[in-house]
């Protein structure tokens, strides 16, 4: 095989059209926190999360039927059902109860450390194995984020660091089973039955929360609540696609970038103030993703 051959082969062309779909993910996951804290703005932490997954389950519903996609086989199940309760459930209540409390800047440093717990998660599920110079650029990514939301929090974590740390558990056994299942079947499928899962209770969660909850309609709240149900859907099947096309450690250590963007988006759209530490933690993370990306 010429090296003209090797560089143009299926391989190289999957893997570099999985990491522009981990990009584009990562860019929509972003916005999902500023999103939130919009949504916020005339519904409780509830409502916005069953809003946001019955939404969703509706536009799965409708992709399905009209794709006339068959039932999963039993064996994906216990794959759906661990996406629904990470991706869908999970992490959108727990960063939700969060935000209540923390800024969108100081959750979306703690979250940077999701790519390193779902590499984790999927080497002890599939049995993985990495070289040493990823592992070392992943945990020093990791200790950057953590560095960055210590000096953040003051030394001083508090109960929204606790649910955002509770969140990256869930959320990355969604994403590394998610992205298992996505070899075998197609990623929108993967999300779309997860969300139909969700569907009865979430229809449940959305009738009590609004009635228990106070609602104010403003043009902030219904923006971002659009947007997470959007988001919902279409970046997490772009985000399956791409794990299933360049592995769920590889794609994960691109998300290492979601925290920095969406310190932009906490200035541009929320008016927040960063720290000085945020340029340094900035260029230190894309280093480690340029690492991760090379081994």
């Amino acid at each position: 095989m010429t090296a003209q051959d090797s560089a143009t082969r299926p391989f190289s062309i999957a893997v570099n059209g999985g990491t522009l779909l981990a990009l584009l993910a990562v860019g929509m996951f972003s916005l999902t926190f500023p999103a939130t804290v919009w949504a916020l703005d005339g519904l409780g932490p509830w409502s916005v999360v069953a809003c946001r997954a019955s939404l969703a389950a509706l536009i799965a519903i409708g992709f399905l039927l009209a794709g006339r996609v068959p039932l999963p086989d039993r064996r994906h199940w216990s794959g759906l059902f661990a996406v629904a309760a990470g991706c869908i459930v999970g992490f959108p209540l727990l960063t939700t109860l969060a935000l209540e409390s923390s800024t969108t800047s100081h959750a979306a440093v703690v979250v940077g450390l999701l790519p390193v717990t779902t590499a984790v998660y999927a080497t002890v599920r599939t049995g993985t194995r990495h070289s040493r110079a990823f592992w070392t650029a992943a945990v020093a990514g990791a200790a950057v984020v953590i560095a960055f939301a210590v000096q953040q929090s003051g030394g001083r974590p508090g109960i929204g660091d606790l649910y955002l740390f509770a969140a990256l558990l869930v959320c990355a056994s969604g994403y590394a089973e998610g992205g298992r299942l996505a070899r075998e079947i197609p990623g929108s499928q993967v999300i779309a039955w997860a969300l139909v899962l969700c569907l009865p209770p979430a229809a449940v969660g959305t009738a009590v929360a609004l009635a228990v909850e106070p609602v104010h309609v403003t043009g902030k709240a219904t923006a971002g609540l659009l947007w997470l149900v959007f988001s919902q859907f279409v970046s997490m099947w772009l985000w399956y696609r791409a794990m299933a096309m360049t592995g769920v450690a590889r794609a994960g250590q691109l998300q290492l970038a979601q925290p920095l963007l969406t310190l932009v988006w906490s200035v541009a759209l929320l008016g927040e103030h960063l720290s000085p530490a945020a340029p340094l933690a900035a260029v230190a993370v894309l280093v480690c993703i340029a690492v991760t990306q090379r081994t």
